[in-house]
């Protein structure tokens, strides 16, 4: 019996004898031993690249523009309270309309966050993320996660028509036009459970409230700490993906954006693999992290394949780079932040980080991280190691 994965379908089979995808058909030729490893995602994003550009999109996805985090609606204060308390995030906004009510919470070097919640009986029709959120240890809150990863664009219409040509499927039929904005979103990814939203602004003092949408009066102050100051722009979040879909969330994720595929940091010890995808050094990267072989079980299974199981695939993390980490670790810890680790990594390393225990409120982990230097390797995998290993507490 061999185990294959299919190019075109990127859904993985074990069979004796192969002539065709059993999934989608395709022909013997697109079928390869199934084993993570760099070489076919290398040769994926030249690949991608040159499709992006023969398709109008090169330039048509920019940097991102905002996260969107869905809670219980009864979470969704506290899930702003705790971010505004442990971050440099600050309050900016608060509005209903029809669907959702929306905390906005800014940092004017950041992507800004969109805490919000539905306000319609949340019912499985009703969230086209539910499917992904119903796990062991994520059922209790059935409609929380970090939903969206929203882009700016310089022409919505456009990348819109080129995606949908491509078989790209939205949460809307057309695009949602306002005076402050155009939007759209894609459905969820059914490798990570993540969506992709596009934004272009038509004003330059932007607001997330479109034209029915009412003011909320929500009375959230920033805690005077100074260490607050240090905790600076979102850096980085990482996906759980499972192992038979680490190719294919990648190059999705490459194909509705500008990203390319960086580099890989291969964890064996604890069945990991963390993958980095960039726009460029300066931006925020999108992390992907998977098993190198599928789950089996939890004590055999590795850390993050185990998350998957308990979780499901998912944001993990948001990583936030911090200055003077060691005092604002100690801070943090004084006020009465929990860690799953602490402070790993070292000035001559290149690099400090810390996890914290993930919020009741969102699920995610907090991570801040700090670079020394002209460090540009982004992680180490000594760092890499310890930060997987210190998910088993979850």
């Amino acid at each position: 019996m061999t185990k294959l994965i299919c190019s075109k379908c990127m859904k993985v089979h074990e069979t004796t004898h192969p002539t065709t995808c059993p999934t989608c058909h395709a022909s013997k030729e697109y079928l390869y031993n199934f084993k993570n490893s760099d070489a076919f995602l290398k040769k994926e994003v030249s690949r991608i690249i040159q499709e992006r550009k023969d398709l109008g999109l090169d330039g048509l996805v920019e940097g991102l523009d905002s996260i969107i985090i869905n809670t219980e609606p009864h979470l969704r204060v506290a899930a702003a309270t705790d971010l505004i308390r442990s971050t440099g995030l600050s309050f900016s906004e608060a509005f209903e309309d029809d669907q959702f009510k929306t905390i906005v919470l800014t940092h004017p070097d950041s992507a800004s966050f969109l805490i919000r919640s539905r306000k319609q009986n949340v019912q499985h029709e009703n969230n086209p993320f539910f499917e992904f959120n119903t796990h062991p240890k994520s059922q209790h809150v059935p409609n929380t996660r970090l939903e969206t990863f929203l882009f700016t664009t310089p022409n919505i219409k456009k990348y819109v028509q080129i995606q949908k040509k491509r078989g790209v499927n939205f949460l809307t039929d057309d695009i949602i036009q306002d005076k402050n904005y155009s939007f759209i979103q894609t459905i969820p990814s059914q490798y990570t459970g993540n969506s992709i939203g596009l934004i272009q602004w038509h004003k330059e003092n932007k607001s997330y409230q479109s034209s029915n949408s009412e003011k909320l009066h929500i009375p959230l102050e920033k805690p005077k700490k100074s260490y607050l100051q240090n905790i600076k722009q979102l850096d980085h979040t990482a996906t759980r993906v499972r192992a038979t879909d680490r190719d294919a969330a990648i190059i999705e994720f490459m194909e509705l954006t500008n990203y390319y595929f960086d580099f890989a940091i291969y964890v064996k010890l604890f069945n990991s693999i963390t993958n980095v995808a960039r726009l460029s050094a300066d931006d925020f990267a999108m992390v992907f992290t998977s098993g190198v072989v599928p789950y089996k079980n939890d004590e055999e299974s590795g850390p993050t394949e185990k998350f998957i199981h308990n979780y499901g695939t998912r944001v993990h993390h948001m990583a936030f780079h911090t200055e003077n980490i060691e005092e604002t670790f100690s801070q943090l810890k004084q006020n009465q932040m929990e860690f799953l680790i602490g402070l790993v990594g070292s000035e001559k390393d290149g690099l400090k980080q810390t996890f914290t225990k993930p919020s009741p409120s969102t699920l995610l982990v907090n991570e801040y991280i700090h670079r020394y230097g002209d460090f540009d390797g982004f992680f180490t995998k000594n760092n890499v190691t310890q930060l997987t290993e210190a998910t088993d507490k979850q």
